[in-house]
């Protein structure tokens, strides 16, 4: 049976133009119709059904975002790109924002034309796939309405090609939110490739983002691909992206707007293809207003946004994600999968959890390990002789939340000392122990800690304890 001619329609004032992109297209085995006109593009759309739409914004009856968000609206499974100006990135956000599925920029770029065209036809076929649901469900494990809400913005961001950027606290599963995007995507044939910018000194982040050519520098034997060449064609995930300098900030912001890349010590440029995912635990805009984090990445990177709720806002979510673990890990391990009791059911719903998902994982194995029977019981979730409690600072105006163990409230007695020296205290004697533990490898530590290098070096200092000063 033979494959029906994808159908895309063309929309600009200039003739030449369309024709240019017709003959370019043709080549591809795609047909096209031309319109000049909004109303004569609305018309069209109204007559036929079109596998895509590439529009110029400023045509001569209105502007393409009307018809960016007439398409949106009234056909929302036919991706729609966007014709800009060269350097007109203002403009190109703002069609993403409206909906656009991509933008491609005057003068027309052949290559990028056509690899635009490839992924937006791709759209539908993925749409229709019932595995999309099933990976849904197996990869965003959850019932709950803000889990449900969550699904619903991840299957629209993912049919767009515009920057996603995700908020959230620690442990809530930004990189598998960013995985879950990238597989439901035209681009999950191609790789995902996830950083983490906090674990990577400064020294080495531009060589391990752009690579480097043989001779670059002292220990350089040969040539190396950095991660966004390796993610051409697919997604690159830039966990904690708020970690990065200014001068990488300002590097990666001309990576994303011309998609190119110059690797270390050479002097051609690449054409690279990649869709960029990014997250942070932070504020940013608190960061770009303190000049630590620059304006201009952040619009182009705070596209499509994505807020991540708290475990303990999701309610019975929490026991499937136990039950789930359990599984899992006793299958992984060649046990008896274990249950869990009605006690200890309840002792993990009523869990603030500020470590989140990641947090409840590791409560559960460590339950495991201690349960010899087959049901596990409160005693195996927590030691017997500690408690968890929520500690703000108050001293700082970050958002870290820091966990302090302490004896159980009903046996609590308030410190001589004062609760802000006896806090101190105990977070002193808990970053001891890490750096002791580690070595003084305060790399180690940090992670160690559940922290960024920098917030750890911000304590360090604070209580005196940062010796490479």
């Amino acid at each position: 049976m033979a494959t029906q001619q994808p159908l895309v329609l063309l929309v600009d004032d200039e003739q030449d133009l369309c024709m240019l992109m017709q003959m370019s297209l043709a080549r591809m085995g795609i047909k096209t119709h031309m319109a000049h006109h909004l109303e004569q593009a609305k018309y069209f759309f109204s007559e036929y059904k079109y596998n895509a739409c590439i529009t110029d914004l400023n045509l001569p009856d209105g502007s393409g975002l009307d018809l960016v968000r007439h398409v949106t609206q009234n056909h929302p499974k036919t991706p729609i790109a966007v014709l800009t100006a060269y350097g007109n990135m203002d403009i190109a956000i703002a069609s993403l924002k409206a909906g656009a599925f991509d933008f491609v920029s005057k003068p027309i770029n052949q290559q990028h034309l056509q690899q635009l065209l490839g992924k937006a036809l791709l759209v539908p076929f993925i749409d229709s796939e019932s595995v999309s649901s099933q990976l849904e469900f197996k990869m965003l494990i959850g019932e709950s309405q803000p889990i449900q809400k969550l699904r619903e913005s991840i299957k629209k961001i993912a049919r767009s090609q515009a920057p996603v950027f995700i908020t959230g606290e620690s442990g809530t599963g930004k990189e598998v939110v960013a995985n879950l995007i990238h597989q439901l995507s035209n681009r999950r044939e191609q790789a995902f490739i996830a950083i983490n910018c906090g674990a990577i000194s400064e020294d080495l982040m531009e060589s391990e983002l752009f690579g480097h050519v043989k001779g670059c520098f002292s220990g350089a034997t040969q040539d190396k691909q950095g991660l966004i060449l390796a993610a051409d064609g697919g997604s690159l995930f830039l966990d904690e992206i708020a970690e990065l300098s200014l001068s990488m900030q300002a590097k990666l912001l001309r990576a994303v707007q011309e998609k190119k890349i110059r690797p270390l010590g050479s002097e051609k440029e690449i054409d690279v293809d990649f869709r960029i995912i990014s997250a942070s635990h932070q504020n940013i805009e608190e960061r770009v207003q303190h000049g630590r984090f620059r304006q201009d990445l952040f619009f182009r990177i705070h596209v499509m946004d994505i807020a991540l709720p708290p475990l303990r806002e999701r309610g019975q979510d929490i026991l499937i994600l136990a039950h789930h673990f359990i599984e899992q890990i006793c299958r992984e391990w060649g046990i008896v999968t274990k249950q869990l009791n009605n006690a200890a059911q309840a002792l993990l719903l009523q869990n603030y959890f500020p470590g989140n998902v990641r947090e409840l994982r590791n409560i559960i194995e460590r339950a495991i390990t201690l349960c010899d029977e087959e049901f596990i019981a409160p005693s195996h979730l927590q030691p017997q002789s500690s408690y968890t409690t929520l500690v703000k600072e108050s001293n700082e105006k970050s958002d870290f939340i820091q966990i302090t163990q302490a004896q159980p409230l009903d046996a609590a007695k308030i410190p001589e000392e004062g609760l802000e020296q006896f806090l101190e205290n105990v977070e002193k004697e808990v970053l001891l122990t890490a750096l002791n533990q580690t070595h003084w490898n305060r790399t180690l530590a940090a992670k160690k800690l559940g922290m960024t290098f920098r917030s750890l070096r911000y304590r360090l200092k604070k209580f005196g304890l940062d010796t490479e000063d």
